[in-house]
Protein backbone atom coordinates (compact mmCIF):
# COMPACT_ATOMS: atom_id res chain seq x y z
CA UNK A 1 0.00 0.00 0.00
CA UNK A 2 2.84 2.67 0.92
CA UNK A 3 4.74 1.45 -2.43
CA UNK A 4 1.77 1.98 -4.35
CA UNK A 5 1.07 5.78 -2.55
CA UNK A 6 4.92 6.29 -3.49
CA UNK A 7 4.40 5.39 -6.45
CA UNK A 8 0.79 7.89 -6.50
CA UNK A 9 3.01 10.39 -5.75
CA UNK A 10 5.77 10.12 -7.93
CA UNK A 11 4.07 9.52 -11.04
CA UNK A 12 1.87 12.89 -9.67
CA UNK A 13 5.24 14.94 -9.95
CA UNK A 14 5.99 13.90 -12.95
CA UNK A 15 2.79 15.32 -14.40
CA UNK A 16 3.32 18.32 -12.55
CA UNK A 17 7.26 18.39 -14.11
CA UNK A 18 5.70 17.83 -17.50
CA UNK A 19 2.97 20.25 -17.15
CA UNK A 20 5.42 22.83 -15.93
CA UNK A 21 7.87 22.07 -18.85
CA UNK A 22 5.27 22.48 -21.53
CA UNK A 23 4.12 26.12 -19.81
CA UNK A 24 7.49 26.85 -19.83
CA UNK A 25 8.08 25.52 -23.67
CA UNK A 26 4.73 27.16 -24.57
CA UNK A 27 5.85 30.50 -23.20
CA UNK A 28 9.02 30.44 -24.96
CA UNK A 29 7.67 29.62 -28.14
CA UNK A 30 4.86 32.49 -27.56
CA UNK A 31 7.84 34.81 -27.14
CA UNK A 32 9.93 33.50 -30.12
CA UNK A 33 7.10 34.04 -32.55
CA UNK A 34 6.07 37.21 -31.37
CA UNK A 35 10.20 38.12 -31.98
CA UNK A 36 9.69 36.58 -35.26
CA UNK A 37 6.96 38.12 -36.20
CA UNK A 38 8.62 41.85 -35.74
CA UNK A 39 6.03 42.48 -32.85
CA UNK A 40 8.93 43.52 -30.43
CA UNK A 41 10.20 45.87 -33.02
CA UNK A 42 7.83 48.21 -34.11
CA UNK A 43 9.70 49.81 -37.39
CA UNK A 44 7.22 53.02 -37.47
CA UNK A 45 7.73 53.79 -34.18
CA UNK A 46 11.40 53.79 -34.63
CA UNK A 47 11.13 55.65 -38.21
CA UNK A 48 9.07 58.50 -36.69
CA UNK A 49 12.19 58.55 -33.72
CA UNK A 50 14.91 59.17 -36.64
CA UNK A 51 12.50 62.05 -38.02
CA UNK A 52 12.50 63.60 -34.76
CA UNK A 53 16.15 63.35 -34.35
CA UNK A 54 16.49 64.60 -38.02
CA UNK A 55 14.54 67.77 -37.12
CA UNK A 56 16.87 68.03 -34.84
CA UNK A 57 19.83 68.64 -36.82
CA UNK A 58 18.16 70.51 -39.36
CA UNK A 59 18.05 73.03 -36.50
CA UNK A 60 21.56 72.93 -35.53
CA UNK A 61 23.29 72.52 -38.95
CA UNK A 62 25.15 75.71 -39.64
CA UNK A 63 25.03 77.73 -43.20
CA UNK A 64 27.04 76.84 -46.10
CA UNK A 65 27.90 73.37 -48.10
CA UNK A 66 28.48 71.90 -44.56
CA UNK A 67 27.03 68.16 -43.61
CA UNK A 68 26.73 66.53 -40.50
CA UNK A 69 29.43 63.44 -40.25
CA UNK A 70 30.23 62.52 -36.22
CA UNK A 71 29.85 63.28 -32.93
CA UNK A 72 32.46 62.47 -30.49
CA UNK A 73 30.98 60.36 -27.71
CA UNK A 74 31.69 63.16 -24.96
CA UNK A 75 30.40 65.69 -27.17
CA UNK A 76 26.69 66.68 -27.61
CA UNK A 77 27.36 68.75 -30.95
CA UNK A 78 27.63 67.48 -34.81
CA UNK A 79 31.25 67.73 -36.45
CA UNK A 80 30.54 69.40 -39.75
CA UNK A 81 32.56 68.42 -42.95
CA UNK A 82 32.61 70.15 -46.43
CA UNK A 83 31.19 68.44 -49.57
CA UNK A 84 34.91 67.14 -50.79
CA UNK A 85 34.43 64.66 -47.38
CA UNK A 86 33.69 61.17 -48.29
CA UNK A 87 30.43 61.56 -45.69
CA UNK A 88 29.25 63.99 -47.32
CA UNK A 89 26.35 62.08 -49.31
CA UNK A 90 24.95 60.07 -46.27
CA UNK A 91 23.47 63.60 -44.91
CA UNK A 92 21.08 64.28 -47.95
CA UNK A 93 20.62 60.46 -48.65
CA UNK A 94 19.19 60.29 -44.75
CA UNK A 95 16.76 63.10 -45.42
CA UNK A 96 15.49 61.06 -49.00
CA UNK A 97 14.96 58.05 -46.68
CA UNK A 98 13.27 60.31 -44.35
CA UNK A 99 10.59 62.08 -47.39
CA UNK A 100 10.10 58.28 -48.22
CA UNK A 101 8.53 57.09 -44.86
CA UNK A 102 6.99 60.04 -43.89
CA UNK A 103 5.83 61.99 -48.19
CA UNK A 104 6.11 65.38 -46.20
CA UNK A 105 7.20 67.85 -48.30
CA UNK A 106 9.55 69.44 -46.07
CA UNK A 107 11.79 66.54 -46.05
CA UNK A 108 11.43 66.70 -50.07
CA UNK A 109 12.94 70.29 -49.96
CA UNK A 110 15.03 69.80 -47.78
CA UNK A 111 16.94 66.58 -49.19
CA UNK A 112 16.95 68.22 -52.63
CA UNK A 113 18.62 71.54 -51.25
CA UNK A 114 21.66 69.62 -49.70
CA UNK A 115 21.53 67.50 -52.25
CA UNK A 116 22.35 70.05 -55.11
CA UNK A 117 24.91 71.47 -52.89
CA UNK A 118 27.31 68.33 -53.90
CA UNK A 119 26.25 68.94 -57.98
CA UNK A 120 30.47 70.50 -58.11
CA UNK A 121 31.78 67.39 -56.94
CA UNK A 122 30.57 65.84 -60.35
CA UNK A 123 32.43 68.63 -62.54
CA UNK A 124 35.86 67.93 -60.70
CA UNK A 125 38.48 64.90 -61.41
CA UNK A 126 37.76 61.91 -59.42
CA UNK A 127 40.20 62.56 -56.57
CA UNK A 128 38.84 58.96 -54.83
CA UNK A 129 36.79 56.53 -54.88
CA UNK A 130 33.93 57.94 -52.68
CA UNK A 131 32.10 59.28 -55.30
CA UNK A 132 29.67 56.52 -54.99
CA UNK A 133 29.04 57.25 -51.59
CA UNK A 134 28.52 60.74 -51.98
CA UNK A 135 26.80 61.45 -55.03
CA UNK A 136 24.57 57.48 -55.25
CA UNK A 137 23.14 57.91 -51.33
CA UNK A 138 22.09 61.33 -52.75
CA UNK A 139 21.11 62.01 -56.11
CA UNK A 140 20.91 58.41 -56.50
CA UNK A 141 18.27 58.31 -53.99
CA UNK A 142 16.11 61.72 -54.93
CA UNK A 143 16.14 60.59 -58.45
CA UNK A 144 14.95 57.38 -57.65
CA UNK A 145 11.68 59.07 -55.78
CA UNK A 146 11.31 61.96 -57.42
CA UNK A 147 12.91 61.24 -61.30
CA UNK A 148 14.55 64.93 -61.70
CA UNK A 149 15.77 64.50 -64.88
CA UNK A 150 18.85 67.36 -64.07
CA UNK A 151 19.91 64.41 -61.03
CA UNK A 152 20.15 61.53 -63.67
CA UNK A 153 22.53 63.80 -66.07
CA UNK A 154 24.79 64.66 -63.13
CA UNK A 155 24.82 60.69 -62.03
CA UNK A 156 25.97 59.77 -65.55
CA UNK A 157 28.91 62.46 -65.39
CA UNK A 158 29.62 61.37 -62.10
CA UNK A 159 29.74 57.58 -63.69
CA UNK A 160 32.39 58.81 -66.29
CA UNK A 161 34.55 60.25 -63.64
CA UNK A 162 34.35 57.36 -61.40
CA UNK A 163 35.58 55.27 -64.40
CA UNK A 164 38.85 57.23 -64.37
CA UNK A 165 39.94 55.35 -61.54
CA UNK A 166 39.91 51.79 -63.08
CA UNK A 167 43.24 50.31 -64.41
CA UNK A 168 42.59 47.51 -66.73
CA UNK A 169 45.74 45.72 -65.63
CA UNK A 170 44.54 44.98 -62.44
CA UNK A 171 41.14 45.30 -62.90
CA UNK A 172 39.61 47.50 -60.22
CA UNK A 173 39.19 51.00 -59.60
CA UNK A 174 41.71 52.93 -57.25
CA UNK A 175 40.55 53.68 -54.61
CA UNK A 176 43.13 56.58 -53.37
CA UNK A 177 45.02 57.68 -55.53
CA UNK A 178 46.67 60.21 -52.32
CA UNK A 179 48.14 57.35 -51.11
CA UNK A 180 50.97 56.98 -54.27
CA UNK A 181 52.68 60.31 -52.64
CA UNK A 182 51.62 59.85 -48.88
CA UNK A 183 52.72 56.28 -48.57
CA UNK A 184 54.71 55.01 -51.63
CA UNK A 185 51.20 52.81 -52.25
CA UNK A 186 51.09 51.67 -56.01
CA UNK A 187 47.45 50.54 -57.50
CA UNK A 188 45.26 50.56 -54.28
CA UNK A 189 41.73 49.28 -53.52
CA UNK A 190 39.81 49.10 -50.26
CA UNK A 191 37.08 46.95 -49.78
CA UNK A 192 34.71 49.95 -49.08
CA UNK A 193 35.15 50.55 -52.63
CA UNK A 194 32.55 47.75 -53.64
CA UNK A 195 29.81 50.08 -52.33
CA UNK A 196 30.46 52.46 -55.17
CA UNK A 197 30.36 50.03 -58.12
CA UNK A 198 26.18 50.67 -58.00
CA UNK A 199 26.90 54.02 -59.63
CA UNK A 200 28.33 52.11 -62.62
CA UNK A 201 25.74 49.89 -62.45
CA UNK A 202 23.15 52.58 -62.38
CA UNK A 203 24.95 54.73 -64.92
CA UNK A 204 25.27 51.97 -67.73
CA UNK A 205 21.55 51.36 -67.65
CA UNK A 206 20.06 54.26 -68.09
CA UNK A 207 21.63 56.22 -70.95
CA UNK A 208 25.63 56.29 -69.93
CA UNK A 209 28.12 53.93 -71.72
CA UNK A 210 27.79 49.96 -71.65
CA UNK A 211 31.74 49.88 -70.37
CA UNK A 212 30.35 50.64 -66.84
CA UNK A 213 28.92 47.62 -66.22
CA UNK A 214 31.61 45.44 -67.53
CA UNK A 215 34.02 47.83 -65.55
CA UNK A 216 32.04 46.88 -62.01
CA UNK A 217 31.66 43.59 -62.75
CA UNK A 218 35.53 43.00 -63.65
CA UNK A 219 36.01 45.07 -60.37
CA UNK A 220 33.79 42.52 -58.54
CA UNK A 221 35.49 39.68 -59.98
CA UNK A 222 39.01 40.64 -59.14
CA UNK A 223 37.89 41.70 -55.23
CA UNK A 224 36.08 38.79 -55.15
CA UNK A 225 40.09 36.66 -56.20
CA UNK A 226 42.05 38.38 -54.23
CA UNK A 227 40.38 40.39 -50.92
CA UNK A 228 39.64 37.36 -49.31
CA UNK A 229 41.19 34.82 -47.03
CA UNK A 230 40.33 31.18 -47.54
CA UNK A 231 37.99 31.92 -44.56
CA UNK A 232 36.24 34.55 -46.65
CA UNK A 233 37.40 37.37 -44.17
CA UNK A 234 38.50 40.63 -45.78
CA UNK A 235 41.34 42.15 -45.73
CA UNK A 236 40.79 46.54 -45.86
CA UNK A 237 43.95 47.33 -48.52
CA UNK A 238 44.94 45.18 -51.49
CA UNK A 239 47.93 46.64 -53.32
CA UNK A 240 48.50 45.92 -56.85
CA UNK A 241 51.13 46.74 -59.42
CA UNK A 242 50.29 49.52 -61.21
CA UNK A 243 51.55 48.41 -64.22
CA UNK A 244 51.28 44.42 -64.50
CA UNK A 245 48.13 44.41 -62.39
CA UNK A 246 49.40 41.80 -60.03
CA UNK A 247 48.86 41.15 -56.67
CA UNK A 248 51.49 42.61 -54.33
CA UNK A 249 49.42 42.16 -50.68
CA UNK A 250 46.40 42.24 -48.82
CA UNK A 251 46.53 44.60 -45.89
CA UNK A 252 44.46 46.95 -43.45
CA UNK A 253 44.23 50.30 -42.71
CA UNK A 254 41.40 50.80 -40.60
CA UNK A 255 41.27 47.54 -38.76
CA UNK A 256 43.55 45.92 -35.89
CA UNK A 257 46.05 44.25 -38.16
CA UNK A 258 46.58 43.05 -41.75
CA UNK A 259 44.95 39.60 -41.01
CA UNK A 260 42.42 40.45 -38.51
CA UNK A 261 38.41 41.02 -39.60
CA UNK A 262 37.54 44.40 -39.28
CA UNK A 263 34.43 44.75 -38.85
CA UNK A 264 33.14 47.48 -41.41
CA UNK A 265 35.11 46.08 -43.89
CA UNK A 266 33.47 42.63 -43.67
CA UNK A 267 30.14 44.38 -43.75
CA UNK A 268 30.96 46.35 -47.14
CA UNK A 269 31.67 43.03 -48.56
CA UNK A 270 28.36 41.82 -47.95
CA UNK A 271 26.60 44.61 -48.91
CA UNK A 272 28.77 45.11 -51.86
CA UNK A 273 28.18 41.87 -53.34
CA UNK A 274 24.50 41.62 -52.24
CA UNK A 275 24.38 44.52 -54.56
CA UNK A 276 26.31 42.64 -57.56
CA UNK A 277 23.98 40.05 -57.42
CA UNK A 278 21.22 41.95 -57.56
CA UNK A 279 22.32 44.12 -60.71
CA UNK A 280 23.89 40.73 -62.39
CA UNK A 281 22.17 37.77 -61.41
CA UNK A 282 25.39 36.33 -61.60
CA UNK A 283 25.17 32.79 -59.40
CA UNK A 284 28.44 33.00 -58.06
CA UNK A 285 28.58 36.62 -56.63
CA UNK A 286 25.16 35.10 -54.83
CA UNK A 287 27.05 31.96 -53.71
CA UNK A 288 29.85 34.08 -52.51
CA UNK A 289 28.03 36.45 -50.54
CA UNK A 290 26.77 33.92 -48.40
CA UNK A 291 30.11 32.21 -47.46
CA UNK A 292 31.20 35.79 -46.72
CA UNK A 293 28.01 36.59 -44.45
CA UNK A 294 28.56 33.21 -42.74
CA UNK A 295 31.45 33.70 -41.30
CA UNK A 296 30.41 37.17 -39.90
CA UNK A 297 27.54 35.87 -38.60
CA UNK A 298 29.33 32.97 -36.63
CA UNK A 299 31.68 35.52 -35.16
CA UNK A 300 29.12 37.38 -33.59
CA UNK A 301 28.90 38.57 -30.08
CA UNK A 302 25.59 37.10 -28.21
CA UNK A 303 23.56 40.79 -28.89
CA UNK A 304 24.71 40.81 -32.68
CA UNK A 305 26.45 43.88 -32.43
CA UNK A 306 30.09 43.67 -33.58
CA UNK A 307 32.55 44.80 -31.82
CA UNK A 308 35.00 47.47 -34.12
CA UNK A 309 37.35 44.42 -35.03
CA UNK A 310 36.59 40.72 -34.34
CA UNK A 311 40.31 39.87 -33.40
CA UNK A 312 41.02 43.02 -31.64
CA UNK A 313 42.73 41.96 -28.35
CA UNK A 314 40.81 43.13 -25.64
CA UNK A 315 37.60 41.67 -26.45
CA UNK A 316 34.84 41.98 -24.26
CA UNK A 317 36.39 45.23 -23.86
CA UNK A 318 36.73 46.50 -27.13
CA UNK A 319 34.32 49.32 -28.22
CA UNK A 320 31.33 47.98 -30.58
CA UNK A 321 30.47 49.44 -34.30
CA UNK A 322 26.80 50.00 -34.67
CA UNK A 323 27.71 51.05 -38.16
CA UNK A 324 29.07 47.83 -39.22
CA UNK A 325 25.52 46.24 -37.66
CA UNK A 326 23.56 48.53 -39.70
CA UNK A 327 25.32 48.23 -43.15
CA UNK A 328 24.91 44.39 -42.50
CA UNK A 329 21.28 44.48 -41.09
CA UNK A 330 20.15 46.44 -44.35
CA UNK A 331 22.17 43.89 -46.64
CA UNK A 332 20.61 41.00 -45.03
CA UNK A 333 17.17 41.99 -45.72
CA UNK A 334 17.92 42.05 -49.38
CA UNK A 335 19.94 39.12 -49.23
CA UNK A 336 16.93 37.79 -48.22
CA UNK A 337 15.31 38.05 -50.92
CA UNK A 338 17.11 36.02 -53.56
CA UNK A 339 18.07 32.38 -51.53
CA UNK A 340 15.61 29.77 -50.51
CA UNK A 341 13.07 30.29 -47.69
CA UNK A 342 14.71 28.44 -45.42
CA UNK A 343 17.60 30.86 -45.54
CA UNK A 344 15.62 33.93 -46.23
CA UNK A 345 14.10 33.24 -42.76
CA UNK A 346 17.03 33.19 -40.87
CA UNK A 347 19.14 36.25 -42.23
CA UNK A 348 15.48 38.14 -41.98
CA UNK A 349 15.39 37.09 -38.43
CA UNK A 350 19.28 37.66 -37.77
CA UNK A 351 18.61 41.33 -39.59
CA UNK A 352 15.43 41.80 -37.70
CA UNK A 353 17.38 41.28 -34.08
CA UNK A 354 20.15 43.81 -35.22
CA UNK A 355 17.81 46.24 -35.36
CA UNK A 356 15.82 45.67 -32.26
CA UNK A 357 19.20 45.87 -30.46
CA UNK A 358 20.40 49.14 -32.34
CA UNK A 359 16.84 50.83 -31.39
CA UNK A 360 17.24 49.99 -27.59
CA UNK A 361 18.33 52.83 -25.19
CA UNK A 362 22.02 51.61 -25.13
CA UNK A 363 22.03 51.96 -28.80
CA UNK A 364 19.78 54.96 -30.02
CA UNK A 365 21.04 58.48 -29.15
CA UNK A 366 17.36 59.38 -28.28
CA UNK A 367 18.57 62.68 -25.65
CA UNK A 368 22.19 62.60 -25.68
CA UNK A 369 22.19 64.24 -29.40
CA UNK A 370 20.47 64.74 -32.49
CA UNK A 371 21.64 61.64 -34.27
CA UNK A 372 20.07 58.22 -34.36
CA UNK A 373 23.09 55.91 -32.85
CA UNK A 374 26.13 55.74 -30.57
CA UNK A 375 28.71 53.33 -30.54
CA UNK A 376 30.09 53.36 -33.69
CA UNK A 377 33.69 52.71 -34.57
CA UNK A 378 35.16 54.99 -37.41
CA UNK A 379 39.33 54.61 -37.33
CA UNK A 380 40.41 52.98 -34.27
CA UNK A 381 43.86 52.93 -35.02
CA UNK A 382 44.17 56.43 -35.98
CA UNK A 383 42.05 57.32 -32.71
CA UNK A 384 39.28 59.21 -34.08
CA UNK A 385 35.55 58.77 -34.46
CA UNK A 386 36.18 55.96 -31.26
CA UNK A 387 32.46 55.24 -29.90
CA UNK A 388 30.76 57.81 -31.61
CA UNK A 389 28.17 58.44 -33.57
CA UNK A 390 28.42 58.53 -37.33
CA UNK A 391 26.41 59.65 -40.24
CA UNK A 392 26.78 56.86 -41.70
CA UNK A 393 25.64 54.54 -38.73
CA UNK A 394 22.60 56.29 -38.85
CA UNK A 395 21.69 56.34 -43.11
CA UNK A 396 22.07 52.70 -43.30
CA UNK A 397 19.94 52.24 -40.08
CA UNK A 398 16.82 54.23 -41.47
CA UNK A 399 17.61 52.41 -45.15
CA UNK A 400 17.33 49.22 -43.11
CA UNK A 401 14.08 50.01 -41.40
CA UNK A 402 12.72 50.61 -44.67
CA UNK A 403 13.43 47.77 -45.76
CA UNK A 404 11.88 46.08 -42.85
CA UNK A 405 8.96 47.89 -43.34
CA UNK A 406 8.24 46.47 -47.04
CA UNK A 407 8.98 43.36 -45.48
CA UNK A 408 6.11 42.71 -43.17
Amino acid sequence: MVSEQAARRSMLKRYILMAGLMILLALTSAAWIKYRNDASLDVNENLDYCVDQARKTLLQIPGGALMPRSIDHDKSSWRYVPIEDWTSGFWPGTLWYIYEATGDEQWRVEADRYTRMLAPLSQRRAMDHDLGFQMFSSFGNGYRLIQDTSYKEIILRTADTLATLYNEAAGTIRSWPGMVKEKGWPHNTIIDNMINLELLFWASKHGGDKSLYDIAVRHAETTMKNHFRPDYTSYHVVLYDTLTGEKIKGMTHQGFSDESMWARGQAWAIYGFTMVYRETKDRRFLDFVQAVIDVYLSHLPADDIPYWDFNAPRIPHETRDASAAAITASALLELARYVPKSKSDYYQEKATRMLYILSSEQYQSRNRNASFLLHSTGHRPNGTEVDASIIYADYYYIEALLRLKVLQ
